[in-house]
């Protein structure tokens, strides 16, 4: 059991860093293509439909929505067991492991929405493709702008905070002061990626 528990959580580990980060990683470059405006966001999602849609779908089932799922519901089940006490005590890493677990819980209900409406129902079910056009109007409603930015936000910090986590899980950092730098340059990333989302989603509302 020790030996299934310690495989599993490298295993979770290394599907959250690599499927979530490739995920995270072209979502934030395809959707920065707003900024070109119209055309620009258009072109870039001509382009991933060109990729066949036998090896696009499963390369969607596949390589993403089965090792997130295990991410998922695995990631739940350590966050059932996890004891979080940032009040207690107020140190930086207790609260990246607390806001870890928080930014989990909501990223389940997140993106159950997310990808239920736009990839599964409009795309999959009325087959009407995915646009600039369709996504300002999708945006037109303040609600669904906060909760987009939040949930986005709420994958980057998962995402950043998971580097740090990753590198200790698998021993890369093992003495305090490696953790720090690996934990300060993935702050860094994590603002700069949270600053190019309010930068492309200000996109929809200029053109």
């Amino acid at each position: 059991m020790i030996h299934t528990t310690f495989y599993l959580r490298r295993l979770h580990s290394l599907c959250g860093l690599l499927v979530l980060g490739m995920v995270l990683f072209e979502h934030i470059f395809t959707n920065s293509m707003a900024i070109l405006g119209p055309e620009g966001l258009n072109t870039a999602l001509e382009m991933m439909e060109l990729i066949p849609k036998p090896i696009f779908i499963g390369l969607e089932i596949g390589g993403i929505a089965i090792p997130l799922l295990f991410h998922g519901i695995y990631g739940i089940y350590i966050a059932l067991q996890a004891k979080n006490n940032p009040q207690n005590y107020g140190y930086v890493r207790n609260w990246n492991f607390a806001l870890q677990r928080w930014t989990a819980w909501f990223l389940v209900v997140f993106l159950i929405w997310h990808v239920g409406y736009l990839r599964c129902y409009v795309k999959g079910v009325t087959g009407t493709p995915i646009s600039f056009e369709l996504l300002q109007n999708f945006f037109q409603n303040p609600v669904v702008v906060v909760l987009y930015v939040i949930g986005m936000w709420a994958a980057i910090f998962h995402f950043c905070n998971g580097i740090s986590t990753f590198c200790m899980t698998w021993g890369i950092t093992k003495g305090p002061r490696s953790q720090k730098v690996i934990s300060c340059i993935s702050m860094l990333l994590c603002a700069g990626m949270c600053l190019i989302t309010l930068v492309f989603m200000g996109s929809y509302f200029v053109y």
